[in-house]
């Protein structure tokens, strides 16, 4: 009964946003068909909703799967909570670059200048490769940026990079040590994009984020190495003192902090079930910043993916080199 009232409630609302013209029509008809989930499952039903906690005050539910795809409902209403990210994808043999192209409907120049390669690059079974979630070009923001400048240096429009990522729905909100995508955007001719300074820091300065750490997957994209404790809802904590620049949520990282110290170092912490500070608070080392969680992508997904994501931006990450199921004190 409930199912048969969510596809008339579903196809009423597509009707309405989608309009009547024979094209809107075709495109409301296609939406139907490629959805498997838009309508209810007749599998076992889940009887309960997870709430998160946002920013400490704010709960979020995440409704479940057996209501109506994020992505079908997305289409339909023109919104989506959290943006998809960029990603990280091992090759797999047969792979080639204008297959992943396809498979992820981006151009091939789009993956390899995120990636260094040239069109002729044979690519190998289990090499990483950078996936950015349109077709453009990928920029790390340093100090002074501002979008508007962006989009004249790589001839792209500003709406394009404000809807393709996040940083406020005026592009105000972008911040030194942010990985932007620039949809359409042309790399310069010229070299006039500085490349990405690095500082100079001893392993020291920063600590390991969360208590019993041990290394679950080594350096990888970004610039960061997993941590995890065996458990979720544990404190996260700041390594080292600094500015909290944003919090967000994508598809990819989940519920992220990041944070910039006094020597322009930014790092980054992802998939955390909550957060325990709040944008432009000043933080101490070893301060609760957030929680231990598995939002955004895990493997494995769920509780068994618990684990914090610890990215350095504009620095070497001092963990890089150990080796995964090291264990890490400070």
């Amino acid at each position: 009964m409930y199912c048969v009232l969510l596809g008339f409630l579903i196809a009423g609302l597509s009707a309405f946003f989608i309009g009547n013209d024979e094209k809107s029509l075709a495109i409301e008809k296609n939406v139907f068909n490629q959805e498997p989930y838009l309508f209810c499952d007749v599998g076992p039903r889940i009887s309960t909703i997870d709430l998160n906690i946002i920013g400490g005050s704010v709960l979020q539910p995440q409704s479940p799967p057996f209501l109506v795809s994020g992505r079908a409902l997305a289409d339909l209403m023109g919104t989506a909570e959290g943006k998809r990210g960029i990603e990280e994808y091992t090759v797999e043999e047969g792979d080639t670059l204008s297959s992943l192209a396809e498979k992820f409907g981006i151009t091939v120049a789009t993956i390899t200048q995120a990636n260094d390669l040239t069109s002729k690059s044979v690519l190998k079974p289990n090499q990483k490769l950078v996936i950015l979630p349109v077709s453009g070009l990928m920029h790390i923001v340093k100090s002074g940026e501002t979008l508007s400048k962006l989009a004249i240096t790589y001839k792209a429009k500003s709406q394009d990079i404000i809807e393709a990522n996040d940083v406020g729905s005026d592009g105000s909100a972008i911040f030194a040590g942010d990985i932007l995508v620039i949809p359409g955007g042309v790399k310069p001719k010229v070299a006039s994009v500085k490349t990405v300074p690095q500082t100079v820091v001893s392993n020291s300065y920063f600590m390991v984020p969360i208590s019993n750490a041990r290394v679950t997957q080594g350096l990888h994209w970004f610039n960061a190495v997993d941590f995890s404790n065996g458990s979720c809802g544990g404190p996260v904590v700041a390594s080292a003192a600094g500015t909290v620049q944003k919090l967000g949520s994508d598809s990819v990282s989940g519920n992220y902090i990041n944070i910039i110290h006094s020597n322009g170092v930014v790092t980054y912490y992802g998939h955390l079930a909550s957060f325990a500070i709040k944008a432009g608070q000043k933080v101490n080392q070893g301060q609760i910043i957030g929680y231990i969680g598995h939002t955004g992508l895990t493997i494995p997904a769920g509780e068994g993916g618990c684990h914090v994501h610890f990215d350095v931006r504009f620095a070497v990450n001092p963990f890089r080199n150990y080796a995964v199921g090291t264990k890490v004190n400070n």
